[in-house]
């Protein structure tokens, strides 16, 4: 036991040195450091590790619009057009009921967030039309 006082002082004197490089974290507001300090109690308890940097994950691009998917996307449009529901929603839009417009998407699409993304694409291609 006795090495751990004589450990825990010299890790006491170096914690000190990196007290300025200080962030709050938690709810407390306690000063937590960068670095662990080796010991098994305390604020930074744990073993002290040199961080890799590590290539990103495939998982990290998820949603990310790819060039060929968009062009892809596009061609369909430009093929297929728009369905029922979404020529319904552009007339909505025309005369100016967003709010039933966003209902009739809910309705179709299942979620607020969708209708709400869907409402502002419609709304966008109105834009598109008009500018033309």
């Amino acid at each position: 036991r006795a090495w751990l006082w004589g450990r825990a002082a010299s890790v006491a004197s170096t914690r000190c040195s990196t007290m300025s490089t200080v962030r709050l974290t938690g709810f407390t507001g306690h000063p937590k450091g960068e670095r662990k300090t080796g010991l098994a109690v305390g604020m930074d308890k744990g073993h002290v590790l040199t961080s890799r940097d590590l290539k990103p994950k495939p998982s990290y691009r998820k949603g990310k619009l790819n060039k060929r998917v968009a062009f892809v996307r596009e061609i369909v449009r430009e093929v297929a057009g728009y369905a029922p529901y979404e020529k319904r929603t552009m007339e909505l839009l025309k005369v100016g009921k967003e709010k039933r417009a966003l209902k009739v998407l809910k309705n179709k699409l299942g979620t607020h967030k969708r209708a709400k993304a869907k409402r502002e694409e419609m709304s966008g291609v109105l834009r598109a039309q008009r500018t033309k």
